[in-house]
């Protein structure tokens, strides 16, 4: 069996079962395998040599594959650990990679919406499911390893506050604003006047509501507008998980766009998904059920557009393990409800996204994932000549916070 060969040949260090449609069961790397792969379909003997990577997760969440004496989690782990073995018809895709690339991103302005809906305008209650309780769905911060996910996420949003130096009367514009927690939290934490787009008419929905129970809709404002086509000036930019869906033949107009609305002494903050081996591109799985015309870029990638389009490159951090252990609160708490989340669709949508949820915790643990963190001004001396204000303005928020906290 070619399938069994070529496991045999990537797993090394750790230990595999796969017992083939056949019944047959082998065994593949060091010691007694405790998670073994059962195929209950013979095509997917050819299949998985064909197209791994996409046929692995559509036939987890078909059934036609499960995973014995271990979870999703635990088979991706072994399998992302092992030598990727490839083949010629690895060689060809490798080949043709950077034009299949170029088609897949073209997220024009009617793609970007129908991209953002297919994700993003699932049902609210789903999301509730394993969220924070403030539905940040971005990389969380975990200044401390003992931090709880809503611990972590309150310290992302402080964090990237400090950044941007934000005063009371700021204008700020927050590209890709989800369901307004960062916009909310800015206003409410330093007194700035936001405005949040999104395309995304579900998100849109929520984040105007949660403004109105807020009390803070005539200082936060969303609205359904795609980022070019966006006008005004705003003295503070903020983007945080949106960069993933503009695709990398926009990268320029993207950085364009910010520098042409950020003031003068403005400044602008990009929280993105990024890659630390170079260009690549998007698992066929995850572009075909999860982030249709999403990347995670490599820096070699966005610095060059941010050269050309005349902003500077005042600060940029990058979070290595920090997604890797937000997806595993995120992966957990879906688990524990994941009931709830069969009766709002079904077994197979619960299949997807728990593979989905363990997939891109591995991605970021084991296969050279990050988040990058880039503060972009138009002029060299928009922001302190050294780091230290970053950690003096997030002392100043958490201090204030916990004060109205007490008060209240």
């Amino acid at each position: 069996m070619l399938l069994a060969r070529l496991l045999d040949q990537a797993i090394a260090n750790d230990a595999l079962g796969l017992v083939d449609a056949d019944g047959t069961v082998h065994r593949f790397g060091r010691g007694t395998p405790e998670v073994t792969i059962r195929l209950h379909d013979r095509a997917l003997h050819r299949q998985l040599i064909l197209s791994p990577r996409l046929t692995f997760g559509e036939a987890y969440m078909d059934g036609r594959l499960t995973i014995e004496g271990g979870t999703i989690y635990d088979a991706l782990a072994i399998l992302s650990r092992g030598t990727e073995v490839h083949g010629a018809l690895g060689r060809v895709r490798e080949w043709v990679a950077p034009v299949a690339r170029f088609i897949e991103q073209n997220n024009h302005r009617g793609r970007a919406r129908r991209n953002v809906a297919h994700h993003y305008d699932l049902s609210r209650r789903l999301y509730e499911l394993f969220l924070d309780r403030d539905l940040q769905y971005s990389c969380a911060y975990f200044a401390r390893p003992d931090m709880t996910l809503d611990e972590a996420q309150e310290a992302k949003k402080r964090h990237i506050a400090a950044k941007l130096l934000l005063r009371p009367g700021h204008r700020v514009l927050d590209i890709g604003c989800g369901w307004g927690g960062m916009a909310l939290y800015l206003a409410r934490a330093t007194g700035a006047d936001v405005t949040g787009i999104t395309l995304s008419a579900e998100q849109l929905a929520v984040a105007r509501e949660r403004a109105e129970q807020a009390g803070l809709s005539d200082r936060v404002r969303f609205e359904l507008r795609d980022y070019r086509d966006m006008t005004g000036c705003f003295d503070r930019i903020v983007s945080v998980g949106m960069f993933e869906h503009v695709g990398a033949p926009h990268y320029p107009a993207f950085f364009e766009r910010v520098r042409d609305l950020l003031a003068d002494d403005g400044v602008a903050l990009l929280h993105s998904i990024g890659r630390s081996e170079g260009p690549g591109a998007t698992n066929p799985w995850f572009r075909k059920y999860i982030f249709p015309g999403g990347y995670s870029p490599a820096l070699s990638e966005v610095v060059p557009a941010i050269e050309r389009s005349g902003l500077w490159a005042t600060d940029l951090e990058v979070l290595r393990l920090h997604y890797a252990e937000t997806l595993r609160h995120w992966r957990a708490r879906f688990l524990e409800r994941r009931e709830d989340a069969a009766r709002l669709y079904d077994e197979r949508f619960c299949r997807m996204w728990e593979f989905y949820l363990a997939g891109a915790e591995i991605a970021f643990r084991y296969q050279g994932h990050m988040v990058f963190q880039v503060q972009l001004a138009r002029s060299a001396g928009a922001v302190p000549l050294t780091r230290d204000y970053i950690h003096a303005a997030e002392r100043d928020l958490a201090n204030s916070r916990s004060a109205a906290a007490s008060a209240a």
